[in-house]
C-alpha cells in the first residue's frame, strides 16, 4: 500500500510541470460533455381528474425516475484571469418508473426531455496559487437560462384495466450550480478533459392547461390538465473542452551564466642604475617577456609608469623637477623597446611619476635600487 501511494505522489509531481504551463483561458472556447442524470421524485396536481376511476378533480400524484442521461455544448469566452462565461445548449432526459398516492394500483412508464439555452458564469482556481502545483484546475460556476420540458407521455396501466396519459410541452425558467475540476492535456494546447457535478433546477410549469391528462374508462374518457411542482436534477458529466487562442508555454528560464571575473593585471618591473634612463640587458628581456605575454592573453591597454627614488643630481625642488624627467624618460626608454618588439604603439599608454610612490619607503635623499623602476602593466 505505501508502494502505491509512493507512485501518485511521483506520478502527480512528475505531471506537476505540465500543469505549471497550463495557462487560464483567454479567448474563444468549446466544449461538448455527457453523462448520468438522476432526476428527484416530482409532483403532480390534476384537474379536474388523473384518476381512471373517476375520482374528483384537485387530486394529485409523485413520479419517481430511475435513470437518465444528460448532455451539453457550448460556447464560450474566458477573460484570462480565471473567470469565464459560456452559452450553453443543455439536454436531460429520464424514466419514470413509478407512480405513487393513486387509489388503484398501476404500472407507470414514460420519460420526459428537458432542453434550451443556459448562460453560465464560471470561475477557475488556480492551485499553483495556494503551493498546489497539482495537473488540475478546479471550477466553479453558476448558470440561468430557460428549458422545455416534454412529457413522452407518462403511461399508466391500473391493475383494473383503466389506463391513464400524459403529455405535452411547456417551458420554465431554469438555474444550476456546477462543480468540476479541468485536467490540461499538455501535448496539445488547449484541450482539456473535464469532470464535473451539477445541479439543475426548473421552476413550477404551472399553466393549467400544457400538459394533458386523458384517463380512460369504463364509463368513457376523462380530460384534463396537469401542472408539475419544481424539478430537481443531480448530474456527473465528462466532457471536452478546447480553449482557441491558448498561448504557448513560458519557455524555462535561462540558465544564469556568470561572467567571468576580469583577468588581473599583469606587472612587469625594470630596474634603472641611479640617474639613468637606458635599458640593461637584464632590463631588456623583461620587457621581451612583457611584449610576449600580452599577445598571449587578451590585453586591452598597457601602462608604462616610471618612478625615480629620491635622490637627485640637483637638490631641492629642482632636484624633484629634474626626478619627474627622468621618470618619463624611463617610462618612453621602455615603450620604445616594447615598440621593437612588436607591442602596437596605439596600446601603449606612457606616465612619469618621479619621486612620488616609492616601492621601498626610504629617509630623504636616499639612493635606493628598488625605486628607479618602470611598471608594465597589462591590463
Amino acid at each position: 500500500m505505501r508502494l502505491r501511494t509512493a507512485l501518485l505522489a511521483t506520478t502527480l509531481l512528475a505531471a506537476a510541470p505540465a500543469a505549471a504551463m497550463a495557462q487560464p483561458v483567454d479567448g474563444l472556447y468549446v466544449s461538448l460533455g455527457g453523462g448520468y442524470n438522476l432526476e428527484q421524485s416530482t409532483k403532480a396536481h390534476f384537474s379536474p381528474t388523473s384518476f381512471a376511476d373517476g375520482t374528483p378533480g384537485g387530486s394529485g400524484s409523485t413520479f419517481r425516475f430511475n435513470y437518465g442521461f444528460t448532455g451539453e455544448a457550448s460556447l464560450g469566452y474566458g477573460l484570462g484571469n480565471g473567470l469565464r462565461v459560456e452559452l450553453e445548449g443543455l439536454y436531460i432526459q429520464d424514466h419514470t418508473n413509478h407512480r405513487h398516492f393513486t387509489p388503484v394500483p398501476g404500472t407507470t412508464t414514460g420519460h420526459d426531455e428537458r432542453y434550451g439555452p443556459m448562460v453560465n458564469v464560471l470561475y477557475d482556481l488556480d492551485l499553483a496559487q495556494f503551493g498546489l502545483p497539482l495537473p488540475v484546475t478546479p471550477y466553479v460556476g453558476i448558470g440561468a437560462g430557460y428549458l422545455w420540458t416534454h412529457l413522452s407521455p407518462f403511461n399508466t396501466d391500473y391493475n383494473n384495466g383503466f389506463n391513464n396519459r400524459i403529455g405535452g410541452t411547456e417551458g420554465a425558467a431554469a438555474y444550476q450550480g456546477i462543480a468540476g475540476v479541468a485536467f490540461n492535456i499538455v501535448q496539445v494546447p488547449g484541450l482539456a478533459l473535464t469532470a464535473e457535478y451539477r445541479f439543475i433546477g426548473t421552476l413550477p410549469q404551472n399553466t393549467g392547461s400544457a400538459f394533458q391528462s386523458t384517463a380512460y374508462t369504463n364509463s368513457g374518457i376523462h380530460k384534463g390538465n396537469a401542472d408539475f411542482n419544481n424539478s430537481y436534477n443531480h448530474e456527473v458529466m465528462l466532457g471536452l473542452r478546447y480553449a482557441f487562442q491558448t498561448a504557448p508555454p513560458p519557455p524555462p528560464p535561462a540558465p544564469v551564466v556568470q561572467a567571468p571575473a576580469p583577468a588581473p593585471a599583469r606587472t612587469y618591473l625594470v630596474f634603472f642604475d641611479w640617474d639613468k634612463s637606458n635599458l640593461t640587458g637584464r632590463a631588456r628581456e623583461i620587457i621581451a617577456q612583457a611584449a610576449q605575454a600580452s599577445t598571449r592573453v587578451q590585453t586591452t591597454r598597457i601602462e608604462v609608469n616610471g618612478y625615480t627614488d629620491n635622490s637627485a643630481a640637483h637638490p631641492g625642488p629642482r632636484g624633484e623637477k629634474y626626478n619627474m624627467g627622468l621618470s618619463i624618460r624611463r617610462a618612453n626608454s621602455v615603450k620604445a623597446e616594447l615598440i621593437r618588439d612588436g607591442v602596437p604603439d596605439s596600446a601603449i599608454d606612457t606616465q612619469g611619476f618621479g619621486e612620488t610612490h616609492p616601492l621601498v619607503p626610504t629617509g630623504p635623499d636616499t639612493r635606493e635600487p628598488q625605486n628607479r623602476r618602470v611598471e608594465i602593466i597589462l591590463h
